[in-house]
């Protein structure tokens, strides 16, 4: 079926989609919101009167199954990501995931052999690919900028009441029945999917994940260590539990000539080299998943690759099972 418009229904409109995502699915071209979806009518409901949606649900069935529907964004707890991305792909509809990509690497895994099998697309929102700030540190590597690559040091500090995540009504997100994970689930999806667009593949990766607070259930410090195959060498450290004025968010790539060095969370690139600091400034987004759903769009209207597959979001999910040891813990 030759598809000239992608109209689509958002399973999950919760926090992620109100600003971040939810208006890019109009602003992009050949593009439209047609329907939403939550478990709570009244919430569904309030969120297509508010955002202009003609059609909500309460039932995600009947969303995967309206006709008009011919795309589907699954914004939900990872917890649901794969049981609805199957019925989505099923329906024969393509299907654009948020991050992570699943509980679990097996599960995304499932998510992929499910695309291939019913031959309908799968996309996953690890959208930082295609911002520009990511994309300028991309052509810094490239050009080599900095070098040969040598190394590169993550740190994501935070104390333990911290803001740089949505705030959902009960916090799902360090509830690993529902989230995989803790903090780490939530922000490292996209530190990893970086590392492995700027480096490619890896040879071995290992990690360290422990719970030191003693609060909840998940492992509030995790260390992970990659060598790619080219022989550049990722090492990672994510903690929860810092003193407020310790709190960090830094990557630092370390070349023969020099470093480039970016927050996650920021709009500044700092490229060094012979000491000296250049500082490149990006502005803020309005809709930071904006142009990857652009891209997605083009994906599925077949006029553009695939900007984050299955099969290259299953490698992150199998660095965050890796780290945090989910292998051997099952």
């Amino acid at each position: 079926m030759h598809m000239t418009e992608i109209k689509w229904g958002i399973i999950g409109c919760g926090d992620v989609t109100e600003v971040k995502s939810g208006p890019a699915f109009n602003k992009a071209p050949n593009s439209s919101l047609v329907a939403v979806m939550r478990r709570d009518a009244a919430k569904a409901e309030d969120y297509a009167q508010r955002h202009g949606v003609p059609k909500w649900y309460s039932n995600a069935d009947e969303l995967i199954n309206d006709p008009e529907v011919n795309a589907i964004y699954i914004a939900t707890p990872p917890l649901q990501h794969e049981e609805f991305t199957i019925k989505s792909l099923a329906a024969g509809k393509p299907v654009y995931v948020e991050k992570p990509m699943a509980l679990n690497s097996e599960a995304a895994k499932r998510m992929v052999v499910a695309s291939n099998q019913y031959g309908i697309k799968l996309s996953v929102a690890h959208y930082r690919r295609l911002q520009p700030l990511f994309l300028k540190i991309k052509s810094l590597l490239e050009e080599q900028a900095i070098g040969d690559i040598r190394f590169i040091d993550l740190k994501m500090l935070q104390p333990q009441k911290s803001v740089i995540i949505a705030s959902a009504e009960s916090d799902w997100r360090t509830n690993p029945e529902i989230a995989g994970g803790g903090l780490f689930h939530d922000l490292a999806p996209h530190q990893l999917d970086l590392m492995l667009y700027y480096f490619g593949e890896i040879k071995t990766a290992h990690g360290i994940a422990v719970n030191q607070s003693g609060n909840g259930q998940v492992d509030d410090l995790v260390t992970g260590h990659i060598l790619f195959e080219n022989g550049v060498v990722f090492n990672g450290t994510w903690c929860f539990t810092v003193a407020e004025e310790q709190q960090l968010d830094r990557c630092e790539i370390f070349g023969t000539k020099g470093k480039i060095s970016f927050p996650m969370f920021g709009h500044q690139i700092i490229l060094t080299i012979n000491g000296e600091d250049e500082k490149l400034d990006f502005l803020p987004l309005a809709h930071v998943e904006q142009p990857m759903i652009e891209k997605v769009v083009a994906y599925f209207l077949n006029q553009a690759e695939n900007p984050c597959s299955g099969e290259e979001a299953v490698k992150t999910m199998e660095l965050l099972d890796g780290f945090t040891n989910q292998l051997q813990k099952e």
